[in-house]
């Protein structure tokens, strides 16, 4: 898969001279997470619209929907094997082409086995470019800066959701275009992209060779229950607020595309603050702000009533999702380098556990109290809530707990 061409940029860029200085690793995760929100983005903010008004979905098929969508996610932890026969680098462009290609389609389709089907081609792109993503970059930035760049690299990401939401907001409004041509040039545009990407940038080196078998070592169990945990939050937020906000309030495409560009341009100003927040104050006090805030956020969403309340809450619940960087940084201090992409794909699949269980069954909840589906996520905040308080404040190899922290001090 890694042309020799590539190799040759690969020693170059490695002597880090020349005309070569501005193609890093940091720009290349950069332009990687833009190419796919461009894609993904723009299918989750149409998605529901698609299956309420095209679909007649309902809460039960909605459920099936996103489960089948988190299944990918559930089988991330196969990626490693991937490895055998390419790098890292080249397993999230394919992915990316891959997520490309499902968006693309989904218009095309429009039944709900063909939205099945599409929903399952874009989540395997997705979940296997989200796994290989964050290995790469757990592996190439260095610890002590790495929560500023993941800042700089959401930063990034909300630009191109901007351009996403951007997108479908004119094309839907004024030029009023289909679903099928919404969904095919946003997949197009994130093809587009990720092959200048390929041609453009050399395939990175490894700094540490990786493991390429499963990792499942017991010294990670609070970052395998913390992972687990926000399976279970990502989706009270994806599926069934957004659901909400369709259904209960009756927003149409353009008013949810608004909400998802207000919830951009705050990421945008908000992810590198929260990068050097982490850097600053540490993970514990991190993660303990975000489920704290979660808690509140949840049981409004139980009771609200009022549209715009419910709108400010929205986007209030992803202004926390920048906070989960502190995860990945408390992952980072304490893991084995040869550890990262293996451990990476296992807690993904650890993620997705709940995240494959949890659409349908709520979904089946929502049919008879939809604010039952709300407290149980405030319920899982407050678990996520005990567990942060078990990250000690320096979590280094051996550190990974404060029972070890106070063993040592």
């Amino acid at each position: 898969m890694d042309t020799s061409s590539h190799s040759k940029s690969t020693q170059k860029t490695g002597n880090n001279s020349g005309s070569d200085d501005w193609r890093t690793p940091a720009l290349l995760l950069m332009l990687m997470a833009a190419a796919m929100q461009l894609a993904f983005a723009s299918w989750n903010s149409l998605m529901n619209n698609f299956a309420v008004n095209v679909l007649s979905f309902t809460g039960k098929e909605i459920g099936i929907q996103q489960s089948i969508r988190e299944i990918p996610g559930f089988l991330s932890f196969a990626a490693v094997f991937l490895l055998f026969a390419m790098r890292e680098q080249t397993l999230a462009m394919i992915s990316l082409l891959l997520l490309a290609a499902g968006v693309a389609a989904t218009g095309y389709f429009p039944t709900a086995m063909g939205f099945y089907i599409t929903t399952f081609i874009g989540s395997v792109g997705f979940h296997y470019y989200e796994t290989m993503h964050q290995s790469l970059t757990l592996q190439w930035l260095p610890k002590k800066t790495a929560p500023i760049t993941m800042g700089k690299i959401l930063k990034v990401a909300a630009f191109a959701q901007l351009m996403a939401y951007g997108m479908v907001y004119f094309t839907s409004k004024y030029l009023q275009l289909s679903f099928t041509s919404v969904f095919m040039l946003c997949g197009a545009a994130t093809a587009v992209i990720v092959l200048a990407m390929w041609i453009l940038f050399p395939v990175y080196p490894e700094k540490v060779v990786q493991h390429k078998k499963l990792v499942f070592r017991k010294r990670y169990w609070l970052y395998y229950a913390l992972t687990f945990m926000s399976g279970a939050r990502r989706q009270i937020f994806i599926v069934f607020a957004s659901f909400m906000m369709v259904q209960r309030f009756g927003y149409a495409v353009h008013e949810i595309a608004s909400l998802f560009i207000i919830n951009g341009l705050i990421s945008m100003w908000i992810a590198p603050k929260i990068g050097e927040m982490i850097a600053k104050i540490g993970e514990r006090k991190t993660l303990t702000i975000e489920y704290t805030g979660l808690i509140i956020v949840f049981s409004a969403y139980a009771i609200v009533q009022d549209p715009w309340i419910a709108a400010a809450l929205y986007v209030v619940d992803h202004g926390f999702f920048a906070m989960a960087i502190a995860q990945k940084t408390y992952f980072q201090k304490i893991a084995d380098p040869a550890d990262i992409a293996p451990t990476t794909g296992v807690a993904f699949t650890i993620n997705h556990i709940a995240a494959v269980i949890i659409p349908i069954t709520f979904g089946l909840l929502w049919l008879v109290n939809p604010s039952a589906v709300f407290f149980a996520g405030a319920g899982m905040a407050a678990i996520s809530l005990v567990l942060s308080r078990l990250i000690p404040r320096n979590p280094a190899p051996s550190v990974e707990n404060i029972w070890a922290e106070q063993r040592i001090s």
